[in-house]
C-alpha cells in the first residue's frame, strides 16, 4: 500500500512499511525511509510509486484554474470530491492527486481549510488579488525595462522627477531604486555611478553641493525680507582712522585696526569689530534665522552667508564709510608692554580695506627694516613688533618652528587656481595676535562681570566649547571667547551682545549658564564642524578637478605616515598602495592613474623617492596641520589669521 501525503509544504508519495495509531514508517522510491504522521496522509493507493507524481503533475498542468474555481461553489470541499465532479465520475488516483496539486498551487483562488479541504475565494477578493498580481507583473516588466535602459547608459523617463530622492534619500521600496540597484549589480558599480553615466548628474560639483544643501538648507539659501532694529542712540565718533587686512575675496569685513600716537609718547592700538548686535534684535525673526544658520558656509568659489546682505552692508567695515563698532583700545609703551586698556561702543571711520595680494609686496619679512613706500608702512611695522611681543607673552614665540602653507582656491567659470601662501607672514601675525588679544580680554571682561559667554578652551590636548572662562593651553591664554567675527559666526554675535550689556550696564541678554546660551553653543559646535567638513570636501573636489584641468600625469607628495601621502601644492591627502616603507616627511614622485571627482577618489602609483628625510620635520608640520583642522586655512573663507591659529 502507498500513500500520497503532505510534508514541508509539498506533496510526496511513499510505500507503507509499518503503521501505528498516529504515525507510519514509509519508504520513498529512492529508498529513503522516514516517519510521517498519519494526519498528513491525503490518499492511499495501490500500484507502483514510479512516475506517480510526475504523471499527476503533468495532468495538473492541463487543468484550468478558473474553470476549477467556477466548479467549486461557495462551500468547503475536499479535493477528491472536486476531482469526481470535474472528471464526471470516480477519478484515478493520479487525477485526484493532480487536483490536489492544482488547488495547492493556486492560493489566491482556493483557501485551505484543513487536510485536503479547500474553499473558493470570493469573487471580489479574487479579482483584487488577480489585479494585484497583474500589477506586480507589469511593474516587474517595467523595472526590467528601466534596468536595461540604465545598463545602456540611458535615463528612464520616470527617473527625471525623482532624481533628487534617488541621489540623496532613496526609497528602497520604489521601482526606480530597485531597477537602479539591479543595473548597478549587473554593471558592478555604485548606484550613483550608474546615474552619472546615464546623464542624471550634469554637474558633479552641484551633486556634492546638493547633498549638503539638502541636509542643512532644505528650504533654500535665500533670505526673506528682514528689518533691522533701529539704533537706540547715536554712538560717539572715534578719533581714529582704521584699516582692515583681508583676502581679496572677503566681503564680510568683521575687524579693523588703528594706530594712534599719544601725547605721553605711548601708542594707542585700536581693535575695532563690526557691531551687528546693534541691529539684530535677540529672539526676533532675523535672530531666529541666524541661530539656525549659525555660521557663514565657505567653499571654493562660493559661500552661503549667515546674514543677509541687508544686515551685512550696514555693519561690514567697508572703506570710506563710518560704521558702528565694538572697540578695544590698548595703550602700548615703547617696549610694547600694555599700560592700560578699555573697551567702547562707538562709530569708527574706515580709511582702508587692505588686501593680502596688494599689501604683501610692501609688507613682508624683507620690508620690516626699511620703509617700503606703503602709506601705512610705519603703523603696520609697529603692529607687527607689538604682535611679536604679544606672542612672546603667550609663550608661543618660536621663529624656528616650520610654518605650514595656506592654500587659496579661486574659481572662475569652472576653472580653479590654487595659490600657496606661507603662513606666519608679518600681516598674518599682526592680525592673529591682535584678534587673540581681543578675544582673550573680552572673555575676561565677561568673566569679571559674571556675565555668561561662549568660550573655546583646551585642557589635556582636547579643544572644546564651554560657557565658563577656562584656559586655552594651545594659545597660552587664561580664557578665550570668540568675539571678533560677529558677521559670520553666531557665537561671536552672542558674545558681542553680552559685552555690550556690560559696557552699557544693561541686563545681560543671556542668563548666566542658562539653557538658551548652552543650547546655542551646542548647536553651533555641531553645525560649525559640519560646515568645515563640507568646506574640506569641496576643497578636495577642486584639488581633483585641478589635476584634471591641468592634465597632470605625475605629482610630488610628502609621506605623512605609512602609505598616506599629502600632495605638494594642494591640501589633498591620499593612500598609495605598494608605497615602500619610508620615513614621514620623505618626498616621493607618483604617477596619477585614476581621478574620480564623483566618488572623490584619487589612485596613484609610486614612481620613485625624490628625497628621504627624518621624521621630526613632519611632526612639526603635523602640529600645524592640526591647528587648521577645524577651519581649513583658506583666506577665501574670510577667516582672520587668528581663526586659523585659535583652533589648535
Amino acid at each position: 500500500m502507498n500513500v500520497f501525503y503532505e510534508e514541508d509544504g509539498g506533496f510526496k508519495v511513499a510505500s507503507i512499511m509499518s503503521e501505528a495509531d498516529s504515525s507510519m514508517q514509509v519508504e520513498a522510491s529512492s529508498g529513503k525511509r522516514s516517519k510521517i504522521k498519519t494526519a498528513n496522509v491525503l490518499m492511499r493507493f495501490e500500484g507502483s510509486l514510479a512516475g506517480f507524481l510526475e504523471t499527476a503533475q503533468a495532468e495538473a498542468e492541463t487543468l484550468d484554474t478558473d474553470f476549477l474555481w467556477e466548479c467549486s461553489g461557495e462551500s468547503e470541499f475536499g479535493f477528491e470530491s472536486l476531482a469526481e465532479e470535474y472528471y464526471g465520475g470516480k477519478p484515478s488516483r493520479q487525477q485526484a492527486a493532480a487536483i490536489a496539486l492544482k488547488l495547492h498551487g493556486a492560493p489566491m483562488y482556493f483557501y485551505r481549510k484543513g487536510k485536503g479541504q479547500y474553499k473558493a475565494a470570493p469573487e471580489e477578493t479574487l479579482k483584487a488579488a488577480l489585479a494585484g498580481v497583474e500589477k506586480k507583473r507589469q511593474q516587474a516588466e517595467l523595472m526590467q525595462s528601466m534596468a536595461a535602459q540604465l545598463t545602456a547608459k540611458q535615463l528612464p523617463d520616470s527617473f527625471t522627477a525623482k532624481l533628487d530622492q534617488l541621489l540623496y534619500a532613496p526609497d528602497k521600496n520604489a521601482m526606480e531604486w530597485k531597477a537602479l540597484e539591479q543595473a548597478a549589480g549587473e554593471l558592478k558599480k555604485l548606484p550613483v555611478q550608474v546615474l552619472h553615466e546615464a546623464g542624471a548628474i550634469p554637474s558633479i560639483h552641484d551633486y556634492h553641493l546638493g547633498a549638503f544643501l539638502r541636509e542643512y538648507f532644505a528650504h533654500g539659501t535665500d533670505f526673506p525680507d528682514y528689518a533691522l532694529a533701529p539704533m537706540e542712540q547715536e554712538l560717539p565718533l572715534a578719533a581714529v582712522q582704521a584699516f582692515s587686512i583681508d583676502d581679496s575675496t572677503t566681503t564680510e569685513i568683521d575687524d579693523a585696526l588703528s594706530v594712534t600716537p599719544l601725547p605721553n609718547g605711548n601708542t594707542q592700538v585700536g581693535i575695532h569689530i563690526a557691531a551687528p548686535a546693534l541691529g539684530i534684535a535677540p529672539r526676533e525673526a532675523l535672530d531666529h534665522e541666524v541661530m539656525k544658520r549659525l555660521s557663514t558656509v565657505y567653499m571654493p568659489g562660493h559661500k552661503i552667508t549667515m546674514l543677509p546682505e541687508t544686515a551685512i552692508r550696514p555693519f561690514s567695515l567697508d572703506a570710506g564709510e563710518t560704521k558702528p563698532a565694538l572697540s578695544l583700545y590698548l595703550e602700548v609703551a615703547a617696549d610694547y608692554t600694555i599700560v592700560q586698556q578699555h573697551s567702547r561702543l562707538e562709530r569708527v571711520q574706515i580709511a582702508h580695506n587692505l588686501r593680502h595680494d596688494t599689501l604683501e609686496p610692501y609688507f613682508n619679512e624683507n620690508t620690516l627694516e626699511t620703509d617700503s613706500g606703503h602709506p601705512l608702512w610705519q603703523p603696520l611695522v609697529f603692529l607687527f613688533r607689538f604682535a611679536e611681543s604679544l606672542e612672546k607673552a603667550r609663550g608661543k614665540y618660536d621663529p624656528s618652528k616650520p610654518q605650514p602653507v595656506d592654500y587659496n582656491f579661486y574659481v572662475s567659470d569652472g576653472l580653479v587656481s590654487i595659490v600657496n601662501r606661507q603662513r606666519g607672514s608679518p600681516m598674518d601675525k599682526l592680525v592673529a595676535e591682535l584678534m587673540i588679544a581681543a578675544n582673550s580680554q573680552w572673555g575676561l571682561l565677561l568673566a569679571e562681570h559674571d556675565v555668561s559667554g561662549i568660550y573655546r578652551a583646551q585642557n589635556g590636548g582636547k579643544v572644546y566649547m564651554t560657557t565658563k572662562a577656562e584656559g586655552h593651553q594651545g594659545l597660552g591664554v587664561a580664557q578665550y571667547a570668540w568675539c571678533t567675527s560677529p558677521l559670520r559666526r553666531a557665537v561671536d554675535l552672542i558674545n558681542q551682545r553680552q559685552i555690550i550689556s556690560v559696557l552699557t550696564m544693561q541686563p545681560a541678554v543671556y542668563a548666566a549658564h542658562g539653557d538658551e546660551i548652552v543650547g546655542h553653543m551646542r548647536n553651533f559646535d555641531q553645525t560649525y564642524n559640519a560646515y568645515n567638513e563640507f568646506q574640506t570636501r569641496m576643497e578636495r573636489y577642486w584639488c581633483l578637478q585641478y589635476l584634471v584641468q591641468e592634465n597632470i600625469q605625475e605629482v610630488e607628495a610628502t609621506v605623512w605616515r605609512e602609505n598616506l601621502v599629502r600632495l605638494t601644492g594642494m591640501p589633498y591627502m591620499t593612500k598609495v598602495h605598494a608605497l615602500p616603507v619610508l620615513k614621514p616627511g620623505s618626498k616621493v614622485q607618483l604617477a596619477v592613474q585614476k581621478i574620480d571627482t564623483l566618488l572623490m577618489e584619487l589612485e596613484c602609483r609610486f614612481v620613485r623617492v625624490v628625497e628621504e628625510t627624518v621624521a621630526e620635520e613632519t611632526v612639526a608640520d603635523e602640529t600645524a596641520a592640526e591647528e587648521i583642522a577645524t577651519n581649513g586655512a583658506t583666506p577665501e573663507t574670510g577667516d582672520t589669521a587668528a581663526d586659523v591659529v585659535e583652533n589648535a
